[in-house]
């Protein structure tokens, strides 16, 4: 956004002034204070997430597990066939809804990737 005429014959003059082109000396941003309440707010979903209040049925009849605020495991079945869905929700008139972003897996991929949780977890723990 232009900064306003004002800020900037104030920028000019003060400029012109000083020789030595060092910036103003106005008080820094509270940059800290927006990312230590990002950190908070971070440590609250994750405190609540860890619950295991266990599942809870969707509008569907699914099961969903509430991974993190807003995004849950869910098991539920379609056209005869049970799927384990990882998937992001939103809010609308009151209903959650699944969004865009998610993935549904078979049962056989489900115990595929349940054979490979030790492997993966070794990994993470490199990172």
């Amino acid at each position: 956004m232009p900064k306003s005429n004002e800020e900037l014959s104030d920028l000019s003059d003060s400029d012109a002034g000083s020789g030595s082109g060092s910036s103003r000396s106005n008080s820094p941003k509270p940059k800290k204070q927006k990312t230590e309440a990002k950190a908070e707010k971070k440590g609250k979903e994750k405190a609540k997430a860890g619950k295991n209040k266990g599942p809870t049925r969707g509008d569907n009849g699914e099961y969903m597990f509430e991974i993190a605020p807003m995004r849950f495991a869910t098991v539920s079945e379609f056209r005869g066939k049970t799927f384990v869905g990882i998937r992001e929700f939103y809010e609308k008139d009151g209903k959650k809804l699944p969004g865009k972003k998610g993935i549904s897996l078979t049962k056989d991929q489900w115990e595929r990737l349940k054979d490979n949780i030790s492997d993966i977890d070794d990994c993470l723990a490199k990172f």
